[in-house]
């Protein structure tokens, strides 16, 4: 028993879990994706490590995860910019059927056409073509995409005025997605450079384009069934 107000303990921790989770769960979410595109080797780790490979320096690894990190950054930052500027005039609940509508397609068209249209660029980039070549690849995926879902309730009006407004929960968000990606990128480009080595990629490893085409799906689903 609470001793203060007399409440089951039982009941006091659903009570503060169904408060506490609506506020909690677009973070959770858009820090999870950051994480999950960071450890995805499409989305960059790979490449640095490769880079590092061929030039023989630990420090190339590092120093190409920072122009990959912030092409990502730049767009998810256009796809949020975006739904910013159409949640201003949408009503949310047809910018989240728009939103879900999206998503489905982005999946079908990841599914079908997606591994044929990734940019390529070469083994001697520089940092603007590390960073060219991780916003096109972002942009491909659909990075910024499944953000979207997560960003609408936190620009709700409800919860807008507490947090600054839209603006400032976008940036924000894309501030969280960002730094759990590079954390993700850094933590994987370093274990695979320093101690495994990229051949377990023939055999241990799974295909997350694939996961990740069914998150779109099952995204967008969501958002016109919601």
């Amino acid at each position: 028993m609470n001793a203060t107000a007399g409440i089951p303990l039982g009941t006091y921790v659903a009570t503060q879990w169904s408060t506490l989770w609506p506020l909690w769960w677009p973070w959770l979410a858009i820090a999870a994706l950051g994480l999950f595109h960071g450890v995805n080797p499409a989305m960059g780790w790979l490449f640095a490590v490769a880079l590092g490979l061929q030039r023989g320096h630990r420090k190339i690894v590092l120093l190409a995860l920072l122009p990959i990190a912030l092409g990502h950054a730049l767009a998810v930052a256009l796809v949020l910019a975006a739904a910013l500027s159409l949640g201003s005039m949408l009503d949310p609940r047809l910018l989240a059927r728009a939103g879900g509508a999206v998503l489905i397609g982005w999946a079908a068209w990841h599914a079908l056409r997606g591994h044929r249209q990734r940019p390529r660029v070469g083994m001697r980039a520089g940092m603007a073509g590390l960073a060219l070549w991780s916003f096109l690849m972002a942009g491909t995926h659909g990075a910024g995409l499944m953000l979207v879902p997560a960003l609408l309730p936190l620009c709700s009006a409800v919860a807008a005025p507490a947090s600054g407004g839209p603006l400032w929960s976008a940036v924000l968000a894309l501030g969280l997605h960002t730094l759990a990606m590079l954390l993700a990128i850094g933590a994987m480009a370093l274990l695979v450079y320093d101690h495994i080595g990229v051949g377990f990629l023939r055999t241990g490893w799974i295909n997350l384009d694939r996961v990740w085409t069914l998150a779109l799906a099952a995204c967008g689903a969501l958002l016109l069934l919601s």
